[in-house]
């Protein structure tokens, strides 16, 4: 397994904003290569616990050192979809004092061109999360029927030309299958041609493939909802995304607990439709020093709600 580093975004902020207990018990339900793990427990006592999600097998190993390493923290293979599973789990059922979910896919994913998360470097047409599991970029261009892709790039990447790029993969692997990163890139310039200076014209179309292989906007939401169900009162949730769909998203979820159901004037509330949350600040984005270290950052929003009693 080759070593690609990773740069966290947004890493002092995210660890403020979880205003961390000494004692507490928290989540970094993607911990990537740990940058937001090491300092969340360098903020924790010895009582104090940290859990740890990834559904990427090399992402579990550099976690499972940490854990050889320090006692407080245990890191397991998983969907933070699936968060109740664990919890249950780790016997926390009293909940978690915060949750940090860093979203999208990290630097040693996109680096290593054997992941096929990139066009930067040419490799199998991949982009699982978990390599291991669900359907390759590969398979799923190769048979996708062309309104599926179509829909996809215009849904997940938000892609103008979505329809003609479509086609012409659906032309081109009538005579040969796609398989790799290099393939799909130089056939989409070829198809829609350079358009916007600094932007390859294949990146919308990668964004998306990745985000409906892996199910990242419906694994989101599942996540979303069992964060804010298993934070104690007074924890905090803390969101960074990449993307305008996951913001979106995020951003619509915390509005939906802070102001549940819909108040129709001279309608008395609902008991039932009682917030959960409250939202604390704005959205946050990084600094320009961190933009001038780190242009991968140049996208992230962070954002940041507390659990109601």
């Amino acid at each position: 397994m080759g070593e690609y580093r990773h740069q966290p975004v947004l890493l002092e902020e995210a660890v403020e904003a979880l205003r961390i207990k000494p004692d507490g018990f928290y989540l970094d339900g993607t911990f990537g290569r740990g940058g937001h793990s090491r300092a969340i427990l360098a903020r924790l006592a010895k009582q104090g616990r940290l859990f740890s999600l990834d559904r990427d097998p090399e992402a579990v190993a550099a976690g499972e050192k940490l854990a050889d390493e320090d006692p407080r923290f245990l890191m397991s293979q998983g969907n933070y979809a699936e968060l109740e599973r664990y919890v249950l789990g780790w016997g926390i059922e009293e909940g978690l004092d915060g949750i940090l979910l860093d979203i999208g896919v990290s630097s040693p994913q996109l680096d290593n061109p054997d992941r096929g998360f990139s066009f930067m470097g040419n490799g199998p047409l991949d982009m699982r999360m978990d390599p291991d599991a669900g359907v390759s970029a590969a398979e799923w261009l190769n048979e996708a029927t062309e309104r599926e892709m179509a829909r996809v790039f215009w849904e997940y990447g938000e892609e103008r030309l979505a329809r003609r790029i479509a086609r012409s993969i659906a032309m081109t692997r009538q005579q040969k299958r796609l398989e790799t990163t290099e393939q799909l890139a130089q056939l989409i310039e070829g198809t829609v041609g350079r358009r916007e200076q600094n932007k390859h014209p294949a990146t919308r179309c990668f964004q998306a493939i990745r985000i409906h292989i892996n199910n990242e906007l419906a694994h989101l939401k599942e996540g979303l909802a069992a964060a804010i169900h298993w934070l104690r009162p007074g924890g905090r949730l803390v969101v960074i995304s990449f993307h305008s769909l996951e913001d979106r998203l995020v951003k619509r979820t915390i509005r939906e607990a802070v102001r549940p159901g819909v108040v129709r004037r001279n309608i008395p509330e609902h008991p039932a439709h009682k917030p959960s949350l409250k939202a604390v600040g704005k959205a946050i984005r990084p600094s320009e020093q961190e933009l001038s270290a780190n242009p991968r950052s140049r996208s992230a929003v962070m954002r940041i709600a507390e659990k109601l009693a």
